[in-house]
């Protein structure tokens, strides 16, 4: 089978290989050449535009896009436009809102094209363990990538499968990336009750190494867990900020709109958001007014 592939950050170039290892031929294309050329050489095409990329395509063609959420997707999407020929299948792999998969679906069938949405998840080490793909789209358009979301699982019957409608598989990625949220929290406030118990003088890493088997708590992030602990055991030269891409807002967002209380995956993002604050007004509020209503003291900046 033949496909494209828009975007080859590490992802989506590791995806490219494991498909082209998977006997597909795979036309990839990014803005940066170099990129392109790093796939080129693991055995994909190469192509110098996103017109370039349909002319070596066959129709109807699958087109993958692998690109950050939001605006980069609708503006490919118009790009593309004059270039697809109708019955095309467009493909976003991305992390997309599920409401904006929902808007993106009616214009581009609109234009005569299909549309299937995958929620991808596997990172960097979907190209040696598989991904993880929650996918959204119409039965039939689905049959027809079938051999490709064989090849990109861990397994042809593992870790894949459709969702639903269009839309599906980015709302359960999105839900699937909250509850990520909610474990990396525990984890991590666990795992620093046990670093301030000093009296114990805990080997954190031994702590891992040991829940990793016959733990109710093992998990492969506790995996990954362990390895970042034996590599550096007191986190020495990281920074307390932690980013959010979105879904976590997003999951957050849908619970309010169902009346789903979902307490632990918002205060995970909150906490995210707070550990980006460097000098927080809230805390030095609070602060005052316990000075204004109880005179106790402050502690003022050297």
């Amino acid at each position: 089978m033949e496909l494209g592939m828009i975007g080859l950050g590490k992802m989506g170039a590791n995806m490219t290989v494991r498909l082209v290892k998977g006997g597909h031929r795979v036309v990839g294309y990014a803005r940066t050449k170099s990129v392109v050329d790093a796939v080129v050489a693991q055995g994909a095409a190469g192509a110098s535009s996103l017109a370039d990329l349909v002319r070596q395509l066959p129709a109807p063609r699958i087109i993958w896009l692998m690109i950050p959420s939001g605006a980069p997707v609708d503006q490919t999407l118009e790009q593309l436009h004059p270039l697809l020929s109708p019955g095309d299948l467009i493909v976003d792999g991305g992390n997309s809102y599920y409401r904006d998969t929902l808007r993106r679906s009616v214009l581009v069938t609109g234009w005569g094209f299909r549309y299937v949405d995958v929620g991808t998840s596997g990172g960097i080490w979907g190209l040696t363990e598989g991904y993880s793909m929650m996918v959204g789209g119409a039965n039939e358009d689905v049959e027809q990538m079938r051999p490709v979301l064989e090849t990109l699982a861990p397994a042809p019957d593992k870790g894949w499968g459709r969702m639903g409608s269009v839309g599906s598989g980015h709302f359960v990625k999105m839900v699937h990336n909250g509850i990520e949220y909610g474990m990396m929290q525990a984890y991590a406030e666990g795992f620093a009750v046990l670093q301030a118990k000093t009296d114990f003088a805990l080997d954190l890493h031994q702590v891992s190494q040991v829940w990793r088997y016959g733990s109710v708590v093992r998990s492969w992030l506790l995996e990954l867990t362990e390895s970042a602990l034996a590599e550096n055991p007191t986190l020495t030269g990281i920074e307390p900020w932690v980013a959010d891409s979105g879904e976590g807002r997003w999951t957050v967002t849908e619970a309010m709109d169902l009346n789903i209380p979902a307490p632990i995956i918002t205060l995970a993002l909150q906490q995210r958001i707070r550990s980006r604050e460097q000098d927080p007004f809230s805390e030095r509020l609070l602060a005052m007014m316990r000075n204004k209503f109880g005179g106790h003291d402050v502690k003022r900046e050297a």
